[in-house]
Parts: structure tokens; C-alpha cells; sequence
């Protein structure tokens, strides 16, 4: 492995973890921080007009992530 692809898998793993620390923190009594699937719902009932962007923003980021780790 080269040092870029090192770097890269240190820091796919440090984002992991903080998504962990964060929907830990989440999950303890009398929290004020909302769990990742509160922020996912936010984010899903945005509107702008008629348009449900945050609907498409998560389709959207999905295929995405997909694209990127499931098709090669």
C-alpha cells in the first residue's frame, strides 16, 4: 500500500468513529444531541415548494456511496 491509500483508510476510519461517538452520545439519557436517524429525517421532509429536495439529497448521496464502494 502506497502512504496515500494509508491516509486515506486512516481517515475513512476516524470518520466512522466519530459517526459512532456521535450516535453514542446520542443514545444516553436526557441527550441533547439527535441521533444520526433524527438528522436523516430532517433532512428528508425539506421542501422547496413542491420539490422534496431532501429526498433527492439523500437519493442522491446513496447512488452515490454505491457507485463509488459497491460497483467496482
Amino acid at each position: 500500500m502506497s502512504a496515500g491509500q494509508v491516509l486515506v483508510a486512516i481517515l475513512y476510519t476516524v470518520a466512522i468513529g466519530l459517526f459512532a461517538a456521535v450516535e453514542i452520545a446520542s443514545r444516553r439519557e436526557g441527550s441533547r444531541v439527535p441521533s444520526l436517524g433524527d438528522v436523516c429525517g430532517v433532512v428528508m421532509r425539506y421542501r422547496v415548494g413542491p420539490l422534496p429536495v431532501g429526498r433527492i439529497a439523500m437519493f442522491s448521496f446513496w447512488w452515490w456511496l454505491g457507485w463509488h464502494f459497491l460497483a467496482r
